[in-house]
């Protein structure tokens, strides 16, 4: 009565699959140096990057992760992490579309 097995609370310890990575190839090696350039610039928001590239603030960190050496990483992340001007909302000035330095 009390100690009846029940076929329902069986757990599974079977490993879950693994994520695949995500493939880069939609994406040529000018355009990943383009990402790269505009998300290490302090002016360009992840707005922009996101109606360029379509991609996401993590799926841009993600792919900064993949490109990047990991010390690299971790000081674009430390740089970009307090930086109001990478979220649109927070921009003092109006942003209306990415302009380079040249």
């Amino acid at each position: 009565m009390y100690f009846e097995k029940k076929e329902s609370l069986k757990l599974d310890f079977t490993k879950k699959p693994k994520k695949q990575k995500q493939d880069l190839t939609p994406f040529q090696e000018e355009d990943l140096n383009r990402l790269i350039e505009m998300a290490w610039q302090d002016r360009t928001t992840f707005d922009t990057i996101f109606e360029l590239y379509g991609l996401t603030e993590n799926q841009v960190k993600k792919k900064m992760r993949t490109l990047m050496k990991r010390s690299s990483f971790k000081m674009w992340r430390k740089r970009v992490q307090g930086k109001a001007t990478k979220h649109k909302n927070k921009v003092s000035h109006k942003v209306i579309k990415f302009q380079g330095p040249w």
